[in-house]
């Protein structure tokens, strides 16, 4: 997709001040979108967007707690008011602790539950009500392998959020089709992103490694055009899908 074809169009894209939420506002802002690079570290999104757009032209920093529906909110009525519309929306604001299952506090529980899946659950209601008035509209939530196989080298509330988003995705999916929207989502295996090797012990990345069919980490470039091409007119027939990019790790 060049520049031209999508200057007047918009994206959201949460939890996207670093990482895989960076390369999703990057790969975006390439295929001409405006971008709004939400994060509840509102100056590290700040940083992101000037980096895509030193102007702000096409690219503004946007502090979000997706724990907070209000937030949605605002971030919607902010790049209306900026840019005209928005058509698409990225769920990828995410808590991820790697814990031994009975180990895991209830609290903590519910802090990861309510970040990964709650906030997916809000911004779909907030960002598919707003494009069921405009009769289009497309979600893209980033799921993940863990999601799918119940997670081997993450936390069971970190799988459960990824599991649970993975049926919100087919939900709404099925609910918004008839307002001209859709909602996909992604579920890549382990990425080489300085997040997983922070997170996972030298040693064990090298054993996830050896069980990867092709034998090394995904690119969160590659996770990233995808969301472009399922946020694209093209992708209209793409719906309540679960993208795989694992690398072969998991065979549908």
């Amino acid at each position: 997709m060049n520049k031209s074809s999508s200057s007047s169009r918009t994206v959201l894209v949460t939890g996207a001040s670093q990482g895989l939420g960076a390369a999703i506002a990057g790969a975006f802002h390439r295929a001409g979108y405006n971008v709004g690079v939400s994060d509840i570290d509102g100056a590290r999104a700040a940083d992101v967007a000037k980096s895509l757009d030193p102007a702000g032209a096409t690219a503004i920093g946007i502090e979000l707690d997706v724990r907070d529906q209000g937030a949605f909110e605002a971030a919607r009525d902010t790049l209306v008011a900026r840019w005209g519309s928005i058509e698409a929306l990225v769920n990828n604001a995410v808590v991820t602790i790697v814990r031994p299952v009975l180990e895991i506090s209830p609290d903590e529980f519910d802090k990861v539950i309510t970040v990964n899946l709650r906030g997916t659950f809000v911004a779909c209601q907030v960002f598919g009500r707003y494009f069921k008035e405009r009769g289009h509209g497309r979600i893209v939530n980033i799921a993940s392998l863990a999601g799918q196989n119940g997670g081997t080298a993450t936390g069971a509330h970190y799988a459960a959020s990824k599991g649970g988003i993975i049926t919100l995705t087919k939900v709404f999916a099925r609910d918004l089709a008839p307002f001209g929207i859709t909602v996909n989502a992604i579920a890549p295996g382990p990425l080489d992103l300085p997040s997983v090797r922070a997170l996972v012990p030298a040693d064990k990345l090298e054993g996830i490694i050896a069980g990867i069919p092709v034998r090394h980490l995904g690119s969160p470039d590659f996770v990233a055009e995808t969301a472009v091409h399922l946020a694209s007119p093209e992708a209209a027939f793409a719906n309540g899908a679960i993208w795989d990019v694992n690398g072969g790790l998991l065979m549908r």
